[in-house]
């Protein structure tokens, strides 16, 4: 019933909404079909999740999870109802020093195992329009981890416009999307991280 209902907001209200804006796309066949696979892209707006997720055949859609905020996404029981069933997301907390012992991404590796394609942003939260921010050690683990999962590298451009972090509603604007080949990891996680970022930023010279 969930898979349904989920099928019938993408086809009713998602996809049209993406076309009115105006979406150009470059390589999307090179999204994963089956997983586990990750996604990894920038963040600027909450329309970056709907917009990757809308790539994909409705049925497919069910395998597509995005890692997102626990506090910020369960703070409200109907948002959280919608996120948890419609978006799937895997929510993850923030680990206090109190609770250090904990391992914040222990339902992503749960998703992974499950074949799940995670949508990921290493950012961890929305930054400015058009602005990339600092990558945190997350992805980093998980390619350490799972070193034969394909992490896919995508760029996006114009989302953080369209409905810019601290707005509610969207101003027409073209979005791109530059969806990149799948990348194998590198031994040291920081240097894995400058080059999964590299990667990201070169996407958007064919724009």
């Amino acid at each position: 019933m969930r898979n349904i209902l989920r099928n019938l907001i993408f086809i009713l209200f998602f996809r049209p909404l993406i076309w009115i804006l105006g979406l150009d796309v470059k390589y999307r066949d090179r999204l994963p079909l089956k997983g586990p696979a990750i996604l990894v892209a920038n963040h600027n707006s909450h329309m970056d999740t709907i917009v990757l997720m809308s790539f994909y055949p409705l049925r497919y859609l069910h395998q597509v999870r995005p890692v997102a905020s626990a506090e910020y996404f369960l703070s409200n029981r109907y948002f959280e109802w919608f996120c948890r069933h419609i978006l799937q997301i895997i929510p993850i907390q923030h680990i206090s020093l109190k609770i250090k012992y904990k391992n914040p991404l222990e339902k992503v590796e749960e998703a992974l195992n499950e074949g799940s394609i995670l949508v990921y942003y290493p950012e961890g939260t929305r930054g400015e329009p058009e602005q990339m921010g600092k990558f945190k050690k997350g992805i980093a683990r998980l390619a350490e981890q799972y070193p034969d999962v394909p992490i896919i590298p995508i760029y996006l451009q114009g989302l953080g416009k369209v409905l810019p972090k601290g707005r509610r509603l969207l101003v027409p604007f073209n979005m791109k999307v530059v969806i990149g080949e799948a990348i194998s990891r590198e031994a040291d996680k920081r240097d894995f991280i400058v080059y999964l970022r590299d990667k990201i930023v070169s996407l958007a010279k064919e724009l």
